[in-house]
Parts: structure tokens; sequence; C-alpha cells
């Protein structure tokens, strides 16, 4: 695995308080991985990573001036937005295409993908958000952003966008109500996905420890190309930007209860 990083940070401004996660930002594998048995044309594909958001998440960087962490290698090795003891962390089978590379799987390999490229990218997201909380002296915002497919088994999604929470509303309402303000856009909350998945990033990294944030869901044919990027960017940082002023969402809440 010769210099492979199974993750990027992009440095920022801690002050903002602000910091963007990007899981499912690269379709990229260890040269000692191959292709995981796949054709090329998988890595192209929703099952690979989330297309776009790593050209989105680095536009809103150089917009807001704030750090973010990408994850740098593909779902199809193991997923980072999934909890270790989550069936799905490896794919066997992921939308009617088998990964012969993750079936069978030894147990010792699948180890040696936690160790490698699963916990660094955690260890590394709880490395920004700690240093961001300890030079800004207050809870950062967190936001994940993702990217999902216009169909789903042929049925048409309509949403333009989804915010994904749990437990905590306060980002995700204030994103949704944002994002709706604009009469063009249809806006999911809670779709296309339920954001309840325990153990994977927002939850291990914020509702366990009471930090507000949302996970954002863009339709990947609305960022597939460079104009799509720049015009998501651009809708996107004045609404970050003003989620960061809004002192309730610098403050951490347990299960409804504010403790700071």
């Amino acid at each position: 695995m010769s210099g492979f990083q199974p993750f990027e940070i992009i440095p920022g401004d801690p002050s903002h308080s602000l910091v963007l996660l990007a899981d499912h930002a690269m379709n990229r594998l260890p040269s000692e991985y191959g292709d995981l048995g796949l054709p090329a044309e998988a890595f192209g594909r929703h099952i690979a990573y989330d297309i776009g958001v790593e050209d989105v998440t680095r536009g809103l960087c150089e917009r807001l001036g704030v750090p973010a962490v990408l994850g740098c290698f593909s779902r199809l090795l193991i997923d980072p937005n999934r909890g270790e003891d989550d069936p799905t962390l490896i794919m066997k089978l992921s939308d009617g295409m088998v990964i012969p590379a993750n079936h069978p799987l030894a147990e010792a390999e699948r180890e040696r993908r936690l160790n490698l490229f699963h916990r660094p990218y955690h260890d590394a997201v709880s490395t920004v958000i700690s240093e961001t909380w300890r030079k800004s002296r207050k809870p950062p915002l967190v936001v994940s952003v993702h990217s999902f497919t216009h169909a789903w088994k042929g049925v048409p999604r309509p949403w333009h966008a989804g915010v994904l929470w749990d437990t905590d509303p306060r980002a995700a309402r204030m994103m949704i109500e944002q994002l709706a303000a604009d009469p063009a856009l249809i806006v999911g909350d809670n779709e296309p996905y339920d954001g309840a998945l325990r153990g994977d990033t927002m939850h291990r990294h914020c509702s366990m420890t009471g930090i507000a944030h949302a996970l954002l869901e863009i339709r990947q044919d609305l960022i597939g190309d460079q104009a799509g990027v720049e015009s998501w960017a651009d809708r996107l940082a004045p609404i970050l930007a003003t989620m960061t002023r809004q002192p309730e969402l610098h403050q951490i809440e347990l299960h409804g209860s504010r403790v700071i």
C-alpha cells in the first residue's frame, strides 16, 4: 500500500467553526487491490463513490475557507460511512453487481481494511473536529456532503437535494428551510434515505457527542459536470455561512437536552 493515503485533510480557518466531511469523495483503490475483480465501468458508478462530491466539497472549502476531510478510497473496498459491525461495511453485492474480491472475505482481510482505511479516516475526522473546536473555542457545526442517483430501480427521484438527520434536528431543519426558500428546488427531509443509521459517520462523531450536524445529499445528475458543481457550491456557501452564525448550532445537545 506504498504511498496510498486513505484520507485528505483540506486545511481551513477554525474560527468559522465549521467542518465539512466527504466520506465517499473518491473511487480510488490501492494498486495491490487491483480492480477487486470488477470492470472499469463499475468505478464510474454510485456503487464506487459519490459522483460530484469531491469537487463540491473543494469548492465550498475555497469559498468559505473552512477545513474538510475527504475519504480517498472507494466504498467498494470498505465503506467509511458504516459502523464496524454493520453487515454492509464491505459489500459483496452492490446494485446487482457482485464484487469478487469481497466474497469470500477472510476475517484477517476485513481487519486489515479496517486498520488501513476505515480507522485512519475516522481518526482524521476526530482530529479535525477536535482541533477546530479547540481553536474556535466552541463546538463546530459538522456537515457531511453526499450525492444520490437520479433514479432507483427504475423509479425517478424527484428531490434535487435531501437533508438527513436522526435525533438532532437543529442543523437539518435550518438547512432544509434555507434550501426550500428556492422555489425551483424540491428538498427532501430524510429523503431519499433515512438519516438514522447507527454507527455511521454522523452518529459516531456528532450524535454521540451532541455536536450539531447535517448530512446533505445532492442528486448526482445536478453535480456531474463543472457547471453543476459551481452552481451548487455557489448555492450552498451562503447557506452554510448563515448557519455558522447561529449560536444554537455551536452548543452541545444530547437527547434533546442542551449541555453547554
